[in-house]
C-alpha cells in the first residue's frame, strides 16, 4: 500500500515537472547559455528530489571542451549528470520519439543516433567533433546499452573518434546507485533489457531513498580511438572494483 501511494505521488510530481520543463523550453531561444544551463540544472535537481534520489559527487568534471564517457545504468543517469553540470548527450533515436520526454531531450541539445544504421555514427561523430571544437562538453554512454550497475560492459570505440579528431580529453565517469541509508548496492533504478520506466519507478517507490555516486576520474587523450576506448574501459572497471571493495 505504501509503495502504491509513493508511486502515485512520484508520478504526479514528475508529470508536473515535465509540463513545467516544456514551458521553460519555449523560452530557451531568449535565454543566454548560462541561463539555459541554470534552468536545466535546477529542473534536473527537482526531478531527482521527486524520485527520492540524492547526489554524491566524488571528484570533479573536466572543464570543457571535453567528452565524458559514462557507464549506463538507468534513464536517471542523464538527469543525475545534468543536476551536477549540464552537458550535451548522445542518445539512441528512440528517445527522440518518446512523448513529452523526447521534446525535453531535443530542447537540451541531445544528439540522437540511429543505432540500427551503422553509418549514422559518422554523422553524429562529425557533430560531436564540431561541438567539442566550439568548447562544449559532450557526454556519451559507450557501452551502447544499460547494465545493472554491477559491471562495466565492453565499450564501443566509434564515438571516441570525435575526441580524437578534435584533440579533446575524455574523462571516464562512473555512476553507482546505492541505498541512501545503508550504502548497499541498489538494483531499483536499473533500466535493463525489456524493463519499463514505470517498472523502475515502482521499484524505487517500494525501496528506501537512493543515492547516486558520481565518480569523476582522471582524463586521458589519445590519437587512436581504440586505444582511448581501452584506457577508458580499464579506468571504469578499476574504479568500480575499488568502490565495490569499499562498500558495506
Amino acid at each position: 500500500m505504501m509503495g502504491a501511494l509513493r508511486l502515485a505521488w512520484m508520478l504526479l510530481r514528475i508529470a508536473v515537472l515535465v509540463m513545467r520543463g516544456l514551458v521553460t523550453l519555449r523560452r530557451f531561444p531568449m535565454f543566454t547559455l548560462q541561463q539555459r544551463e541554470d534552468a536545466i540544472r535546477a529542473w534536473s535537481q527537482r526531478m531527482l528530489r521527486a524520485c527520492r534520489v540524492e547526489l554524491d559527487m566524488l571528484g570533479a568534471f573536466q572543464p570543457p571542451p571535453c567528452m565524458l564517457a559514462v557507464n549506463h545504468v538507468s534513464w536517471l543517469d542523464i538527469i543525475a549528470l545534468n543536476a551536477m553540470q549540464p552537458t550535451r548527450f548522445v542518445a539512441k533515436s528512440d528517445i527522440d520519439r518518446w512523448p513529452l520526454l523526447g521534446a525535453l531531450a531535443r530542447g537540451a541539445g541531445t544528439l540522437f543516433i540511429e543505432r540500427e544504421r551503422p553509418r549514422d555514427a559518422m554523422r553524429v561523430v562529425h557533430h560531436m567533433a564540431e561541438a567539442l571544437r566550439q568548447g562544449q562538453r559532450i557526454s556519451v554512454f559507450p557501452e551502447g546499452t544499460t547494465s545493472d550497475g554491477r559491471e562495466i560492459l565492453p565499450l564501443h570505440a566509434n564515438l571516441f573518434q570525435a575526441a580524437v579528431s578534435s584533440g579533446s580529453p575524455v574523462q571516464p565517469v562512473l555512476l553507482r546507485y546505492l541505498d541512501a541509508r545503508s550504502g548497499h548496492y541498489a538494483r531499483a533504478p536499473a533500466y535493463v533489457g525489456d524493463e519499463t520506466m514505470l517498472g523502475t519507478l515502482w521499484r524505487m517507490a517500494c525501496a528506501g531513498p537512493l543515492r547516486i555516486e558520481i565518480h569523476g576520474l582522471e582524463s586521458t587523450q589519445s590519437t587512436d580511438r581504440r586505444t582511448l576506448s581501452q584506457a577508458i574501459e580499464t579506468a571504469l572497471r578499476m574504479a568500480l572494483s575499488r568502490a565495490q571493495a569499499s562498500s558495506p
